[in-house]
């Protein structure tokens, strides 16, 4: 039987987190323009970037098939799924299940095949340009997550995430030990890496020679424009999300209602824009690196992402 009070609040935590996505962004290009001497955009700018494109009429290519026309819903649709499976504020999720942090995986990496199909879908040579460099990340990056969500999942011997939170928020000892730091660092290069920050990807753009994410988004326009972007952001939240729920654990409630839902959801949104503040730093202190020295960061990371699995079993 679901209990009415853990679903209404893991379904009003999915939407906020939702419609939280876009200020996260104006947050980062606000921080990012201080950062450079500029006044820069204002943090509700990306709100009215989708007011814009949803009211916008559209422009499809001619070349396009279906695939084109659908990606943006299943691309959001998948987003939307996965946002419903990760605590934030509170333990208590939308969708908890068996075998979910599997599922996460599994619907990102739905959501980059079918924006990696869009790109080449119209036959532009800047969409497969972008589809083929993404996809020669994407077969680097996906194992980096998964081992990273192993070691995370191993001293919780499961694969709910809703139970491996609540591990970690009733014992915040675990953050104590080395395979916590091994962890955090592996998982702030796959942040940056996930959501094509420098010094992967420049997601502030449009240069052929550097674009991987904003190459396959060159032929949307209108509606589906607007549902590719609010996707993008909210992939962006998911991750921040995980990155507090596995490192930042403090403050999460584990009761649906009561004082210590809104207190967490208060520590939640300043946990996030630190992490947005510290992400804007870390784009404008280092370069943008060369295409093929990816392979050596995202192995890094692979590293020490087992390195923390052996040492949680040995320790």
């Amino acid at each position: 039987m679901i209990d009415t009070a853990n679903f209404l609040t893991g379904l009003f935590q999915a939407v906020l987190l939702a419609l939280l996505a876009p200020f996260v962004q104006g947050i980062v290009k606000k921080v990012k323009a201080l950062l450079q001497g500029r006044r820069g955009p204002s943090v509700w700018q990306p709100y009215y970037d989708l007011r814009k494109f949803l009211r916008k009429d559209e422009v499809v290519s001619e070349h396009a098939s279906w695939v084109f026309l659908i990606t943006p819903y299943v691309v959001f649709t998948a987003i939307a799924i996965a946002i419903g499976m990760v605590p934030a504020a509170t333990t208590h999720t939308l969708l908890s299940f068996t075998g979910e942090l599997v599922l996460l995986i599994y619907l990102l990496g739905l959501a980059r095949f079918f924006t990696a199909l869009s790109g080449m879908d119209t036959g532009s040579s800047f969409g497969g340009m972008g589809s083929s460099r993404d996809m020669f990340v994407s077969a680097l990056a996906e194992p980096v997550l998964f081992v990273t969500l192993l070691a995370v999942a191993l001293p919780a011997r499961t694969t709910n995430l809703e139970l491996i939170v609540s591990r970690v928020v009733s014992d915040p000892s675990a953050l104590l030990s080395p395979a916590f730091y091994l962890v955090l660092l592996a998982f702030v290069i796959l942040l940056m890496t996930e959501t094509g920050r420098i010094p992967v990807d420049n997601p502030d753009t449009h240069l052929e020679l550097t674009m991987i994410h904003e190459g396959m988004l060159l032929e949307y326009s209108g509606r589906r424009l607007a549902l590719m972007m609010w996707s993008a952001w909210m992939k962006q939240v998911l991750l921040f999300t995980l990155l507090i729920d596995f490192c930042l654990p403090w403050g999460i409630a584990t009761h649906a209602g009561g004082a210590a839902l809104w207190i967490g959801w208060g520590l939640f949104v300043v946990k996030t824009i630190a992490i947005a503040i510290a992400v804007a730093f870390i784009e404008m202190s280092y370069a943008k690196i060369r295409f093929f020295r990816i392979p050596r960061l995202l192995s890094a990371a692979f590293a020490l992402s087992l390195i923390a699995i052996a040492t949680e079993y040995l320790l």
